[in-house]
Formats: structure tokens, C-alpha cells, sequence
């Protein structure tokens, strides 16, 4: 049975109807630039849920440097909508553009989201009262490897002038900006260096077009620092690209750097080749020595020595961590299994344990280490709101708003609603919010809320399985785990059968379009066009069967197809070792961060869907299992794309 909007029970469908049609009339206005079409829309407006966003439109039409009254009021409204902050935060923009510092002001302690270009303004005006204070603020905002606001050009300027931001300063952004592939960035920075250290901004163009022909055209003998800089991008970029032909490279040049450039070279030369799977990655990061590695070169340095079963060295690169980044799940759990490993498994046993309290993959890792039984945690907790709890938060405005915004469409402007309207929630209220958006079928909205809940939990509105009588016909044609087909499912598009991605993949199963012509033509589905990709019954035929190839490609296992059914066939079966490894080590050793985040998930939803399937269940060390090891049958080509 499917469930109907809340709203439809209290209004009829012509008035639903006639709201959308009135608020697509207003926001079309908006865009003409039609004032008194827009306010003669938003009278019909006034009193629905929509209506602060129609007033939110209409101020837009009428800016100035003095607040009006209209725009006094909107901004007086309190928890009400995250329009009135995003408007807020437009509106003081636009008093800080045209300096307009005591409206400011008074306005900017109101702010509730507030970004860097804001922060540059607020610092402007402190700079009134507190110069040196604010200028030691822009500091902290300078060491960053993305342009920053025109806000912050003049509290950047005036540091430079007074010193509070050091040529060293220049050169170490400089350097971020290029670790990051920013030159245009770093162009804009060699302005800033003192004339003596100028370099021609060309070199680092020609640097990131064709690292290998500059690394080879260009010389180093007594070199400034600005082409030793240089050199480095290009070398970081070769190594990208192969960390073999830039170590070769490096050897011709590398007497012409410092020591100090020496070991930063080797500390970005161990990180590509921890990445591109070269057992030599490890040495690399030894010759680097005590250069100072940022937290994405430790990451990799640990994932390399993870894949040497180097287990002093996984839990020495995880200590020489941050407790920040030593406090993410992936990082205690493999600290614990390296102190296991090293033989000290009260201290393991100690990060297990605190760790096992979370549900996610590195949790139920965790507790299966202490030997919890699959989905151990679990519980049978299945809250029942009641009709009082469901009709409060059903009469929330904002609620009302998130629905009407799904039923249109706009489902950003929905997920920004309904953050706001549960953003101070308990487990109870988050749950009652969870039951409501799923009757709603907004499911990615109710696993939104499930998700959040710190002590009352209700894995059946985490772990929702809509469709699942739609789904049996393909599950049992195509052999498939259900639990694992679920498990993806909710990861590719928390079922919203409307959901599209930025590179194309639509629908419940994130079908690419050409894998779906291919699919359809596979399956000897007549008429197939386009816009049937979105259809249920369709978009499940389509997907199950690519997901039947995939994993037939790979004798069924989970970890390569689903790593496959992300990231192409091709490079799942790149990523095996040349030695039999375990399944966990694979999947963290996974060179593309969405990937390798995809897996675990994946993964994990699939023991939480088998467990509430009632299915007999294997742990997820079993289902993870041992990736064998490369050859020459595994490594044969196949198509691609999904």
C-alpha cells in the first residue's frame, strides 16, 4: 500500500494543486524579475506553509542599505524556516559589499550558518576597534589551499604590510595551493612574495599541463625556490601519474634540493605510491624521514603498511596521528588490530570495546573482534509512536513545508527543511519524524533522522525495505542476496526513485543511461527510452541484472562487485594484491575515497538487511572473506560502465 501526503488527509488535491502551481508562478516571477506578478501570487500564498519563501522572493526585489521594515520583520521571525537565516546571510553580505557596518552589526550576532565570506566582513568591522586582534584572525583564515572571498582581500593586505602574515606564510600557502592542483592560486601568490624571490607564473601552467616534458626542459642547477616549488608540483603530479617515472626523474635532479625538500619529496612519493599499490611505498615513506606528513599521507602511509601486514608499522603511523584523526573508527580499529597483532590485547580489547557501541562497519567489526555474534546490538526495538506524537510533528510548519517541497521536486531545498526543523531533536522526536517521513515515502529523509539517534534506536527505520514485492521476481531470477542488493540500494539512492547524481546515474539503482541501453538491449526490453529509467519496475529490472553481471564477473563476491558496481570492473580487479588478502585490508586500501567509503557501507547495510530479514547470517569478517590474489584469468576486461 502506498502512503499519501500528510496534507492530502486535510486538504483537498485541487488545493495541493493549486499551491504548486501558485509557487512555481512565484518563483518563475522571481527569475523575470516581475515584481507585481510575484506579489500578486504571493497573496495567494500568505497563508500556506510556502508562504516564506514567496516573502523571502519578494524581498530579494527590493534590496537597499537601509533595512525596511518587510525585511526588519522577516528577520525578527525566530526558528521558523532556514530561509530566514539564508536571507539573513545574503542581506549581510550585502550590507558588508557596501559597508554599511552598523546595520551590520547589529545583525551579524542573529547569524546561525555563517561562511568565510561573512567571517572576512565581521572581521572588517572588528578591525574598527581591534586592528591587531582581527588581523591575527585573518592569519588563521590565510593558510588555506582555495581562493578566498574578496571580503578577505583587505584584512590579507594589511597583514602582509604589517608582518603579521610572513613571506614563510606566502610560500607555505603557495605550497598548499599546489599540493591541492590550485595554480591559479599559486599565480595569484607569487605577487605577493617580496621581488627578489618573483618567479615567471608560467612555469607552474606549464608544470600542471606536462609535468614529465618540464621536469625534463627545465634546469635546476642553483635554482630559486619558487622553480624548486615548482619542480616538486610537477614531480607530485608525475607520481600521480606513475610514481615510477617520477622516482626515475627525481634521481637526475634530487642533489640540487635541500635535505628538508628532499624528505617532503619522498613524504608526497610514499603517498602516490601507497595509492597507485607499489610495495615500495613504504620505503619511500622511511626516507622521508621526520618531514611532517598531513593527515592524508599518514592515512596512506598506514593503508601500505595495512597491505605489507606490516603491523608496527600500522600502529606507529596511526600514533604518529593526530587525536583528532586517531579518534575516526577506521584508525581505532586498526590501531586495535595492530596491538593484537603486537601482542598487547588488553589495550586492543579497550578500543574494541568502546568502538563495538557504534553502528557502522568499523562497529560491528569491532564487536565481532570481542566476539559478538553478527548484528549482536542489534536489539528488536521497534518504536511505535503514537497518533498525538505523529499529528505534532506532522503540524510543524516546517514539516508541512519539507513535504510540499518533496511533492515538488525540490528535494534540496526539502533536505535543508527538514535539517532545520529536526536539527534540536530527541531520539524520540527523531524517531516520530522518521515514521512520518517514511509513510510519506520520503525515505532518505526518515533514514536521515534514524540515523541520528544516540541511545533509542529503531533499525527498521534505518534500515528501510520499501518495494521489496516488486522486488522478488528480479532477486530471484538474477540468483541475488536480497540483503545485498538492499544494502546497495539504500547506499545508491536511500530509495528516492527520482534521485539523479552528478555524472548521470538515475533512479533506485543509480543506472548510468548508456548501461541502461546496454542492459535493456541485454535483456530484450522493446521500446526503452530514456525517460523510463526513473519508472520502479524498470529501473529494478535494469539494475538487478547489472548487478547479476557484476558479481557473476567476480564468482559472486560482494566486496569486488560492489566495489565494480561504483568504480568499473576494471579497477576493482586492478586493486587486488599480489598475494591473497583479507577483505577488510582491500576495502581500506581502496585508492578513491567515495569508493572505498561506498564498500564499508555497502557492506554494513547488508549485514544490518540480513539480520532484519531474519536470514541466517555470516559476520562481516566472513562476508568480507579473502580476496585472492591477481591473475591472469581475474584480470580479464570487462565492460565498465553502469
Amino acid at each position: 500500500m502506498r502512503f499519501v501526503l500528510f496534507l492530502l488527509l486535510v486538504l483537498p488535491a485541487c488545493a495541493l494543486a493549486d499551491q504548486e502551481s501558485d509557487f512555481r508562478i512565484a518563483r518563475d516571477a522571481l527569475r523575470a524579475g516581475n515584481s507585481s506578478r510575484l506579489d500578486k501570487v504571493a497573496e495567494k500564498l500568505s497563508t500556506t506553509p510556502l508562504e516564506p519563501y514567496v516573502t523571502y522572493y519578494q524581498l530579494h526585489m527590493h534590496w537597499g542599505t537601509k533595512a525596511t521594515p518587510a525585511i526588519k520583520a522577516f528577520l525578527a521571525r525566530t526558528d521558523e524556516s532556514p530561509v530566514v537565516d539564508q536571507f539573513r546571510g545574503e542581506w549581510l553580505k550585502y550590507l558588508g559589499e557596501h559597508e554599511s557596518w552598523d546595520e551590520f552589526a547589529e545583525e551579524y550576532p542573529h547569524l546561525v550558518s555563517t561562511d568565510d565570506e561573512l567571517t572576512c566582513y565581521a572581521l572588517q568591522l572588528r578591525r574598527q576597534t581591534d586592528a591587531a586582534g582581527a588581523l591575527a584572525e585573518a592569519r588563521k583564515l590565510w593558510f588555506n589551499s582555495e581562493e578566498m572571498p574578496d571580503s578577505c582581500t583587505p584584512l590579507f593586505t594589511e597583514a602582509i604590510k604589517q608582518g603579521v602574515i610572513s613571506e614563510a606564510d606566502v610560500w607555505q600557502r603557495m605550497r598548499l595551493a599546489l599540493e591541492n592542483n590550485n595554480t591559479t592560486l599559486a599565480r595569484e601568490l607569487i605577487k605577493k612574495l617580496p621581488k627578489a624571490q618573483v618567479f615567471p607564473a608560467a612555469e607552474l601552467s606549464v608544470a600542471a599541463g606536462n609535468p614529465r616534458r618540464y621536469l625534463e626542459r627545465t634546469k635546476f642547477e642553483n635554482a630559486g625556490m619558487g622553480r624548486r616549488m615548482a619542480a616538486l608540483f610537477a614531480l607530485q603530479r608525475l607520481a600521480r601519474q606513475s610514481p615510477q617515472i617520477a622516482y626515475t626523474r627525481w634521481e637526475h635532479m634530487a642533489n640540487y634540493f635541500s635535505e628538508d625538500e628532499q624528505r617532503y619529496f619522498f613524504g608526497w612519493q610514499g603517498y602516490a605510491g601507497a595509492q597507485a599499490h607499489d610495495e615500495r611505498a613504504l620505503l619511500w615513506y622511511s626516507v622521508a624521514g621526520d618531514a611532517a606528513l598531513n593527515p592524508k599521507q599518514l592515512a596512506w602511509r598506514t593503508r601500505a603498511a595495512l597491505r605489507a601486514n606490516n603491523w608496527h608499522e600500522v600502529w606507529e603511523s596511526i600514533s604518529a596521528m593526530s587525536q583528532q584523526q586517531q579518534s575516526e573508527g577506521a584508525w581505532r580499529y586498526w590501531k586495535g588490530r595492530a596491538l593484537m597483532a603486537l601482542g598487547r590485547p588488553v589495550e586492543a580489547e579497550m578500543l574494541f570495546a568502546d568502538l563495538s557501541r557504534e553502528y557502522n562497519f568499523y562497529g560491528q567489526l569491532a564487536s565481532e573482534e570481542l566476539g559478538g555474534a553478527p548484528g549482536a546490538g542489534m536489539g528488536s526495538v521497534h518504536y511505535q509512536p503514537s497518533d498525538t506524537e505523529i499529528e505534532t510533528i506532522q503540524a510543524m510548519p516546517a514539516i508541512q513545508r519539507t513535504l510540499l517541497l518533496y511533492r515538488m521536486d525540490m528535494r534540496t531545498e526539502a533536505a535543508k527543511e527538514w535539517a532545520w526543523a529536526t536539527r534540536n531533536f530527541s531520539d524520540r522526536q527523531l524517531l516520530v519524524a522518521a515514521e512520518v517521513a517514511r509513510r510519506n515515502e520520503m525515505y532518505d529523509r526518515s533514514i536521515n533522522a534514524a540515523d541520528r539517534t544516540v541511545q533509542l534506536h529503531d533499525f527498521n527505520l534505518r534500515y528501510p525495505a520499501p518495494y521489496r514485492e516488486s522486488m522478488q521476481e528480479d532477486l530471484h531470477k538474477h540468483g541475488l542476496e536480497e540483503a545485498w542488493v538492499y544494502g546497495l540500494m539504500r547506499q545508491e539512492s536511500r530509495f528516492a526513485t527520482m534521485a539523479k547524481s552528478d555524472v548521470g546515474a538515475a533512479g533506485l539503482m543509480q543506472i548510468m543511461p548508456d548501461t541502461a541501453r546496454w542492459v535493456a538491449r541485454q535483456i530484450g526490453m522493446k521500446g526503452y527510452r530514456k525517460g523510463l529509467i526513473h519508472r520502479l519496475d524498470v529501473n529494478i529490472q535494469l539494475g538487478t541484472y547489472y548487478m547479476k553481471t557484476v558479481s557473476h564477473q567476480f564468482d559472486d563476491n560482494p566486496v569486488l562487485a560492489s566495489a565494480a558496481y561504483n568504480a568499473g570492473p576494471t579497477r576493482a580487479r586492478q586493486w587486488r594484491g599480489t598475494q591473497p588478502m583479507e577483505g577488510a585490508i582491500y576495502v581500506e586500501t581502496i585508492p578513491f575515497d567515495e569508493t572505498r567509503d561506498y564498500v564499508k557501507k555497502v557492506m554494513s547495510n547488508t549485514m544490518y538487511y540480513s539480520k532484519l530479514f531474519g536470514q541466517t547470517s555470516q559476520s562481516l569478517k566472513q562476508r568480507l572473506g579473502t580476496i585472492e590474489a591477481q591473475n591472469a584469468k581475474n584480470q580479464k576486461s570487462y565492460r565498465d560502465e553502469r
